[in-house]
């Protein structure tokens, strides 16, 4: 895998030309994409290169364009994106960075498709109101906060996500979905939060090797992670490659 070219090629097919979702208006200045959305949509820039341009003037401009929808956004930043001191310049603008993550990218076919699970777990496609209330739930667990905005987007964007929980007996143990960049040859995998008791058991690697199966039957050739601190090991053994850092830079 070349990974300089296919950073590249996320570049260009993923952070300059986001998916537009119900609500969600994708908006370009030089130098600039952002996505300005629904109340409970995701809000930010997720491609900057300022290079040759007044980095304060651009940052402060976003503040402005965010402040008149009243909603928090987020600065997606990438660990090569420039000016290099743009970190140093968000921090002074008001920002708060959130955890870094990394960006892990592999080729579906080298993965394993392969699904195994515990005894007494097993996989049930979000299909319905039910399932999407399950993800939830799992989620709330454990990444904490409202994920409710989630279940909502994933029975709206049937075309565009797929989604599966992991069950033991009835109580949600993981959950996590696969959204397919239509136009591009990119699909990316989010979630993946796996409840305490049940972490170290392979329930995570069976929820990967299910949505990269989900990635193949539809014809991608790159799955795409943020990863955390905890997933990210995981995923590089399983054969994902990083490519670069990636840090939320918030304004509420």
């Amino acid at each position: 895998m070349n990974t300089d070219e296919i950073l590249a090629r996320f570049d260009r097919e993923i952070r300059q030309r986001p998916q537009e979702g119900p609500g969600a208006i994708v908006e370009r200045e030089p130098g600039i994409v952002r996505v300005v959305s629904a109340h409970d949509g995701w809000a930010g820039i997720t491609w900057s290169d300022l290079t040759g341009l007044d980095a304060d003037a651009v940052v402060a401009a976003q503040v402005r364009r965010f402040a008149a929808t009243g909603q928090p956004w987020e600065w997606k930043l990438y660990s090569h994106d420039c000016p290099a001191d743009l970190p140093a310049r968000l921090l002074a603008a008001g920002f708060e960075p959130g955890p870094p993550e990394s960006l892990l990218v592999a080729e579906v076919d080298a993965l394993r498709r392969s699904v195994e699970l515990p005894d007494s777990v097993r996989l049930v496609p979000v299909t319905g109101e039910p399932e999407a209330d399950l993800l939830v739930r799992v989620h709330d667990e454990v990444f904490g906060g409202d994920h409710s905005a989630i279940g909502r987007h994933l029975l709206a964007r049937p075309d565009i996500v797929r989604a599966v929980v992991a069950l033991s007996g009835d109580r949600p143990i993981c959950a996590g979905r696969v959204e397919f960049h239509q136009g591009t040859e990119f699909a990316s995998l989010w979630g993946g939060g796996t409840s305490a008791d049940w972490r170290g058991r392979g329930v995570f690697r069976a929820l990967v090797a299910y949505r990269a199966g989900l990635a193949a039957a539809a014809g991608y050739r790159y799955l795409q992670v943020d990863a955390s601190a905890d997933s990210s090991p995981i995923l590089r053994r399983l054969g994902f490659v990083r490519l670069a850092t990636t840090t939320p830079y918030v304004r509420s």
